[in-house]
Order: structure tokens, then sequence, then C-alpha cells
């Protein structure tokens, strides 16, 4: 057990420093907007990423990404909402999100079977180190939601080995920091395939104009989702200009199936409650679309965002004050959720790598070379 945890504790903390591998913007995919200076969810000022990466032996290929929105040493409730894009797929604590308008904690992504462990891992972590949400807390206890969300790594992990352990997710929520995020074979996504390649972690951002408030919009994505014949990427058919590559040795049932999931967080800085959020959330879509997807029955499409404006306001216990972006301001917050989405997908499919797993299924990665070509035959490379 000892070596077993050492493996791991070593893979999740190299995995947390390896950030020098190509993103998409380096090889050229044409991307609309202004990044921030990391191109990544932590660009939206005290969001905080952790990753606990599984691999081991020839059937364990899955993990536990955390994200805390005010970092881990916080309490304080932010301004959340989501959205279900289609509901194949597991979201916990989502509807007091709903009802409440806050999300309190982090938000974890993991495995579809492994929600309930890290759920319930988390809440011993709270009471483990004398921890209390910032709601819902009574006379030195306290009861909350903690949000879990998954996608199925079961084609490359052998999920029903049940792997993910409690000190998997501790790993993932203490290891979370602000700065680079790595992406790709990591955390939650170290097992999933998203349009027919390998899948897993990305991020990416936008850095609003003075003009339009000087607001950072951050995104991390998830990916398991889509077909090969779905994929677009710099509106080009990606999918249909590399049909040739073995994406998923010996799995031809459903070549053509949009199957799979997706799981995104949008982070903000921007001032908006919770009624606008929801709508950052919604439009979370827009950029999945602009990748190919069509959110086909059997994908879990589950969106959430989050506000860090307005500090302390779920600690009020009279009638508060809060800061709010008029909804004729917010469509450059828009625009760049679209953008940032679109991004972090591609970051993903760039980032992850070839992997053999469970049942000595092999999923390839995404051909850079191959991937240029298309580029510069549609005449799209960005220099």
């Amino acid at each position: 057990m000892r070596w077993r945890l050492l493996c791991f504790v070593i893979m999740s903390a190299f995995a947390a420093d390896a950030q020098p591998k190509p993103r998409a913007r380096a090889l050229g995919i044409p991307f609309e907007g202004t990044p921030g200076a990391l191109d990544a969810i932590t660009d939206v000022p005290g969001v905080e990423v952790g990753h606990r990466t599984l691999i081991s032996g020839d059937s364990v290929r899955t993990g536990v990404t955390a994200i805390w929105p005010r970092g881990k040493r916080s309490n304080d409730p932010v301004f959340g909402g989501w959205f279900s894009q289609n509901g194949n797929g597991e979201m916990t604590g989502a509807h007091w999100i709903e009802e409440s308008g806050f999300l309190d904690g982090p938000v974890l992504i993991t495995n579809t079977h492994s929600v309930g462990v890290v759920r319930d891992a988390f809440l011993a972590w709270l009471v483990e180190n004398h921890r209390t949400p910032g709601t819902n807390v009574f006379n030195g206890t306290f009861y909350t939601y903690p949000v879990v969300a998954e996608t199925w790594d079961g084609y490359l992990n052998d999920i029903n080995g049940f792997h993910v352990k409690p000190e998997d997710a501790v790993a993932a929520l203490e290891s979370a920091a602000s700065g680079p995020v790595a992406e790709g074979n990591v955390g939650g996504g170290t097992g999933m395939v998203c349009y027919g390649f390998k899948g897993g972690i990305g991020t990416a951002s936008r850095k609003l104009s003075a003009q339009q408030g000087g607001y950072a919009v951050g995104v991390l994505v998830q990916c398991n989702c889509g077909g090969r014949r779905q994929l677009r990427l710099g509106g080009l058919p990606v999918g249909l200009e590399i049909p040739d590559a073995p994406a998923r040795a010996g799995l031809d049932e459903h070549p053509r199936e949009d199957t799979g999931s997706i799981i995104i967080v949008v982070a903000t800085d921007a001032p908006l409650l919770p009624h606008q959020v929801k709508r950052l959330a919604r439009r979370a879509t827009m950029g999945l679309a602009r990748t190919g997807s069509t959110s086909g029955n059997g994908s879990g499409d589950l969106f959430l965002a989050f506000s860090t404006a307005n500090a302390r306001a779920a600690a009020a216990t009279q009638q508060a004050k809060v800061d709010i972006l008029p909804n004729d301001a917010m469509n450059p917050v828009f625009e760049g959720v679209v953008q940032a989405t679109e991004e972090a997908i591609a970051n993903a499919l760039v980032a992850a790598e070839t992997m053999t797993g469970y049942q000595g299924h092999t999923v390839t990665a995404l051909p850079h070379d191959r991937l240029e070509e298309v580029l510069r035959k549609y005449n799209r490379r960005q220099p």
C-alpha cells in the first residue's frame, strides 16, 4: 500500500508541474479573444486547481481534479449557478446551488463510479481539519453538500475496480495551487476520450479590455465527449480530415455516436448575481458546440459557473449590499465564456497523450503534425 501511495504521489506531483507541453495556440489554431497571462482558469484571482493522477499496472487510469474558487484556505462561498445541457451524468450538490445561489466549497471532478467516495472524502477532510463550510453552520456543527461531477473513463480504466480512494481526493484538494494548470492525461481526466482522440483536462481564459471592465473569465473542462467525425477546431472539420488514425483500437460498435460526457467549470471575477452566473453556465454550451458536439443522448454535459466578486456575501446576517454588473454590460463576459470553452477543449486534446489501459484498449492522441497540415490546407494556421 505504501509503495502504491508513493507511486501515485510522485505521478501527481510530476503532472502538476508538467506544463511545458505544447498548447493549441502554439500549433497555430486560430482563436478569438485575448487570453489572460496563463490562459487558464487560474487567471481569475484566487482560483486554485489540484490534480491526483492514478496510473498503475495495465488497468488503473483515473484520478481526481479539485477547483477551489477562493483557494483552499477560504471558506467564503461564491455566487454560483449550474446548467444541464444533457443530464446523462452527475453533479452532486447542484440542487442547493440552484436554490441558494451559492457554491460553498470546491468543485471536484472524477470518474462516474467514484463520485461517492470523493464526496465523502471531502466531508471527512472538513471534519478532520476542523474546517467548516461558509453556510449551514449551527452550534459548532454543520451540514453541507459537496459538489462532485464525473465523466466515464471505463474504456481505459478499470472503473469497477474502485481505485479512487479517500486519500486521492484529499491529495487533489491539498495540492491545489494558483499558476499554470496541468492538462491532458491528469487528474479526473486521466482516462478520458474526446472526439475519438485521447481527451482529459483542458483550461483557457479571456481577459476583458479596460473599457469592458478588465474582468477575467476562466474555464476548465474534463472532456470525454463526441465522435470523431464531429470534431471541429478553428472552425475546420478536423475529425473528417484525420479519419485514419486508430482512435479506439478494437472499439467500433458506435464510431459515429456522440457519447461520453463533459464537465465545464466557468470562473470570473466580474460582479454577478446567481441568476447572471447561471447565464454564464449556459453560454458554455456554445463553446462546446463550436468544437462539434451535439450533446447526444449518452452524453452527460453539465456546466457550473461562479463569480469570485462580492466576498463575504454569504456571511451577512442582515441586509447586505452587493455589486452587480448590469445585464447590458454582460455581452463581453458571455463572449469570453464561449471563446475560453472552445480553447479549453482544444487544449485538452492537444495536451493529451496516447494511452493504453484496461483490457489492452488504446486511444491515440490527436496528432499534432496532422492537425497543422489541416490548418495549412485551409489557410487557417495562425502564425
